[in-house]
């Protein structure tokens, strides 16, 4: 039997070579190695990664190539803005990078059906990090609207040194077509 015939897992999109769906508990392994391996995003505990899995499943997603996680982002609606999706995390395995799977995850989210009535994107991204944040304005040109950048979180808020400040991304109004 098959991860989606044991699980409530929504194929959001199957190309190439390529398996695009929520991600269920039994990810979690798979999803906190891929975030580990990519040497750049911060490494959370593997349990907040089977948190994710199962509470915000709907709004997040795995990208499979093979039988492997290749691919994986973390969004939530925010609760004091639901019209807006918060993404978390960015994920993309050093062997798909450069095959615009970011852009087509980011896609597959915002076209599901859980994020229909989401207008807005959000991220926080950091200044070195101009991989993300060349994937987020390419998708505010993507959707024809606007990307603005302001001041998120300072240096000296996160503990200890070395994390560098993280800019808010903000990406529309968006128009999607169900």
């Amino acid at each position: 039997m098959s991860k989606e015939e044991q699980h409530p897992v929504a194929l959001l999109e199957r190309s190439d070579n390529f398996l695009f769906r929520t991600p269920v508990v039994e990810d979690g392994k798979q999803i906190w190695r891929l975030i580990k391996d990519a040497g750049t995003l911060d490494l959370n505990s593997s349990y907040s990664y089977l948190l994710w899995t199962k509470y915000f499943g709907d709004t997040s997603v795995v990208v499979e190539s093979n039988g492997q996680l290749v691919g994986f982002i973390s969004g939530f609606i925010q609760p004091k803005a639901p019209d807006t999706l918060f993404v978390w995390q960015v994920a993309v395995d050093a062997s798909q990078r450069a095959k615009g799977l970011a852009t087509r995850m980011l896609q597959a989210i915002l076209h599901s059906y859980t994020c229909r009535n989401i207008r807005y994107l959000e991220a926080t991204v950091s200044p070195s990090n101009k991989a993300s944040q060349a994937l987020f304005r390419k998708l505010a040109r993507d959707f024809e609207t606007d990307c603005k950048v302001t001041n998120c979180f300072t240096e000296e808020q996160f503990p200890g040194k070395g994390h560098e400040a993280e800019h808010l991304f903000t990406i529309g109004p968006l128009q999607t077509e169900k």
